[in-house]
């Protein structure tokens, strides 16, 4: 693994179990040894976590809630999340901070970004939460903002798919599992494996994205060493 500098984007749905916002704690002591393995290999983490598991935006707005204050509520379940996994972090012995996009200083640090890379700089892992902290944005945008912002090397998008597929799986039982893409195709071809506003940022600021299954066993280790996922990089 060549990467100083990363950036692992977890989404809310994966923590909770299936049909269910109650927390997979199995499930989540695994990601949390994943990443204190990959710690200790020397590399700065930062993490960007989902809150689909309590809140999704879009689909708050379909029963009648306006879709920007949707979006916060979203944002709060964000929040939620981040001071979760911060806490199975550090009963495993590892040092983080959460910051937001919110204010919510009574439970973790505003985002500033200079602040955020003198964490990572001093060994602490480092989980934004909040999103961008403006409605009408993802927090797969979220990811590609804070990688570009901290000079991430590599964004990580961590999702139930095995990648990028050709085409959308759930249509064509025929769509090749690809090991790689260019952020242009990507965008051509309008697949789903990721909200377009982020390949966008990724392209202008050349940081590569692998999309994997982050159910699977060792699953960022296994996409870290690009032995499973597409990535989606040039062009």
């Amino acid at each position: 693994m060549n990467y100083k500098r990363i950036l692992i984007k977890i989404s809310g749905e994966s923590l909770s179990k299936e049909k269910s916002s109650e927390y997979d704690l199995d499930f989540i002591m695994d990601i949390c040894l994943q990443i204190k393995k990959i710690k200790e290999m020397g590399i700065e983490i930062s993490i960007v976590i989902g809150g689909g598991n309590f809140w999704r935006g879009a689909e708050g707005e379909k029963i009648g809630v306006d879709r920007a204050t949707s979006d916060y509520i979203g944002m709060i379940a964000t929040i939620m999340n981040a001071l979760f996994i911060q806490s199975i972090l550090e009963k495993l012995g590892l040092e983080t901070r959460v910051l937001s996009a919110l204010n919510l200083s009574e439970v973790c640090e505003p985002y500033i970004r200079r602040r955020a890379i003198r964490h990572l700089e001093k060994g602490r892992i480092v989980i934004f939460a909040s999103g961008t902290g403006n409605p009408y944005f993802t927090t797969d945008t979220a990811a590609t903002l804070r990688a570009s912002e901290i000079n991430a090397e590599v964004v990580l998008k961590g999702t139930n798919v095995d990648g990028v597929y050709s085409e959308d799986p759930k249509i064509n039982k025929d769509a090749k599992l690809l090991k790689s893409i260019t952020y242009t195709d990507f965008l051509i071809k309008n697949l789903k494996a990721l909200d377009p506003t982020a390949i966008s940022l990724s392209r202008e600021t050349n940081i590569p994205v692998i999309v994997f299954n982050i159910k699977n066993e060792d699953s960022i280790i296994k996409a870290l060493k690009h032995e499973q996922g597409t990535i989606i990089k040039g062009g």
